[in-house]
């Protein structure tokens, strides 16, 4: 049997301290993204795009209330924006909905001369690159 999907991405769960501040944060990127709202449960909420969802869980099981990214671990999810337009705007209106950016001093180029894309920290810490496609 030929399964052409082996390998793909199927799913990321993040764990965060607020479960509330996760949908509002997470939520407006994803959106953004074209991800839709899938799931949803007294302590967690999911979002879809194609096969792939990625889940934010406020766990009873938590060890720490703090996210590093510098820490060993989870250091950034990277998704594709679009066009640079794209891009620009969503790096704009981020501030708006609790995201900072990261590198501001060398946006749209931290990633390298060729490379443009805008890395943000939300209030839980979590590192996010959005990268333009075209």
């Amino acid at each position: 049997m030929n399964d052409d999907s082996k390998g793909a991405l199927h799913h990321i769960e993040l764990w965060v301290p607020n479960l509330k501040r996760a949908k509002d944060e997470w939520g407006w990127i994803l959106s953004r993204l074209g991800y839709e709202n899938y799931q949803n449960w007294g302590s967690g909420i999911s979002w879809r795009l194609g096969p792939t969802y990625i889940v934010v869980e406020e766990s009873p099981d938590l060890s720490s209330r703090q996210h590093q990214r510098t820490a060993p671990g989870l250091n950034h999810l990277a998704f594709k924006a679009g066009s640079r337009d794209c891009l620009d705007a969503l790096a704009e209106e981020s501030a708006h909905h609790g995201w900072n950016p990261l590198f501001k001093d060398k946006y749209p180029n931290a990633g390298g001369p060729e490379y443009y894309a805008a890395y943000l920290v939300n209030s839980d810490g979590y590192e996010l690159e959005l990268v333009a496609t075209a």
